[in-house]
């Protein structure tokens, strides 16, 4: 009994060593907390999805989803060929040019009207706390910091480790004009060096004009947040970006609900939607949509163009690493919105709806 104290003991102590790390962040305190009280979304000491969201779905456990993941063998959930992408010269680019190129997972950079976005950063390679443990997949690591220019606008969706990376956004910090993000994400970032004056922290269906004819409207998904044991205490969020020629929806993590139709209803219609498809379980699909899911809010969005994130970088379901964009792909032959599927490093033409991508997964392993 005593050796087993000690031992239990001997975890505490280190579980709570490992957590002062600066990766993971500190939640709201103080003045920061009281504010966060206010929101209609904030109620028993968190934050709330807008309908009952389980985070497992009725059958399934824990243990269940624990041991798929760790025991069960999945030999095509991380790929074993090296992933294509290309390098585009972003510094110089071309201030008039409207495009997009994606860095694999959920992270992508814009430029539209001449202003420069960032949206969900992750350069360093993992996607979690513990150095190691979930990789990025061999050649979609081709971009780093030092490859980008000065953003205007860096846009956060929520502080999960494969959206808010630490690493990154250390490095980043010189670079960022004005950060957007939901209620209570500014705290990590001030926590990290982070100018408070440079953050603009928003409410479900809050707007904010940014400058030149640029506005944006912080929206709802159906997710979690959370760095550590204690979850909720920042709001996860999609936002809605007008420019002086385009409207795009960037959505972040979230699991199918109404709140695409009422954004659309709002908002819409987008010249482009872009949306988490990947990473999905009928486990867990409160919180991650699958991929037929996918579409039908696309539809809700009333989209015009939809641009598929969330995979071919990080493994972190039981699926195939291609399933995503294969079953999207398939499924979208009753839809026929144009898809965007460009492979990393590749330039997205905003302004071209009609532009042709190649399937380049077919074939690799």
């Amino acid at each position: 009994m005593i050796i087993s104290l000690i031992i239990v003991g001997i975890i505490v102590t280190i579980t709570i060593l490992f957590m002062q790390q600066d990766i993971f962040g500190q939640i709201p305190n103080g003045t920061s907390a009281e504010i966060l009280k206010k929101s209609s979304h904030y109620k028993d000491g968190q934050f709330q999805n807008l309908s009952p969201t389980p985070a497992l779905t009725e059958g399934h456990t824990y243990w269940e989803v624990m041991t798929d993941f760790f025991l069960k063998d999945r030999p095509r959930r991380i790929p074993a060929d090296t992933l294509p992408s290309m390098k585009t010269d972003l510094i110089h680019l071309n201030l008039d040019e409207n495009v997009l190129v994606w860095f694999g997972h959920s992270s992508y950079f814009m430029q539209i009207d001449g202003k420069r976005i960032l949206v969900d950063p992750v350069f360093s390679g993992n996607a979690s706390p513990l150095p190691g443990s979930v990789k990025s997949f061999t050649g979609t690591d081709r971009y780093a910091v030092t490859d980008l220019p000065e953003i205007d606008y860096l846009f956060i969706s929520h502080d999960h480790y494969d959206h808010f990376d630490y690493k990154t956004l250390i490095a980043l910090e010189n670079k960022i004009k004005k950060v957007v993000c939901g209620l209570g994400v500014g705290s990590h970032l001030e926590s990290w060096g982070y100018d408070a004056a440079k953050i603009i922290e928003k409410d479900w269906y809050e707007t904010q004009e940014l400058t030149d004819g640029f506005t944006v409207s912080v929206t709802p998904t159906r997710h979690f947040s959370g760095r550590g044991f204690v979850r909720n205490k920042t709001l996860w969020a999609s936002y809605v970006l007008q420019t002086p020629t385009l409207k795009v929806y960037i959505g972040g993590d979230s699991g199918y609900d109404t709140h695409f139709q009422e954004i659309g209803n709002k908002f819409g219609p987008f010249d482009l939607v872009i949306l988490e498809n990947g990473q999905y379980d009928e486990a867990w699909h409160y919180i991650h949509m699958m991929p037929s899911e996918v579409l039908k809010a696309a539809q809700d969005l009333k989209a015009k163009r939809i641009f598929p994130v969330h995979s071919s970088k990080f493994a972190l379901a039981n699926h195939s690493w291609d399933e995503p964009l294969i079953q999207i792909t398939e499924l979208n032959k009753a839809y026929n919105l144009p898809l965007v599927t460009p492979i990393i490093g590749e330039v997205v033409n905003l302004k071209n709806p009609n532009q042709v991508f190649k399937p380049w997964w077919v074939g690799l392993n």
